[in-house]
């Protein structure tokens, strides 16, 4: 699990019968200084994120379809929180 911040969306208009109907957000991790890296990937929302939020996301295969609720479904990456606030310990 890793935090990242959500920088834009995505429109499908085809897709897999087990994504319909979920949101598909671009998001970018944020390093131990709370910025954002380079590394940017396509989640599906779990839990109503939106550009600009900051966010808990899962990044493995098998334990990512089930955190979606939906097992067997083609994903490997999902948001699964919101973040309120980060604290780092230096």
């Amino acid at each position: 699990m890793f935090a990242a911040e959500v920088i834009g969306t995505v429109v499908a208009t085809r897709k897999h019968q087990k994504l319909v109907g979920r949101k598909l957000l671009i998001v970018r991790s944020l390093g131990r200084d709370g910025k954002t890296t380079q590394d940017e990937m396509v989640a599906v929302d779990t839990v109503g994120a939106g550009v600009g939020d900051r966010v808990l996301v899962l990044r493995e295969g098998g334990s990512a379809s089930m955190a979606m609720g939906v097992p067997g479904s083609p994903v490997n990456v999902v948001i699964v929180g919101i973040i309120d606030e980060m604290y780092v310990k230096p």
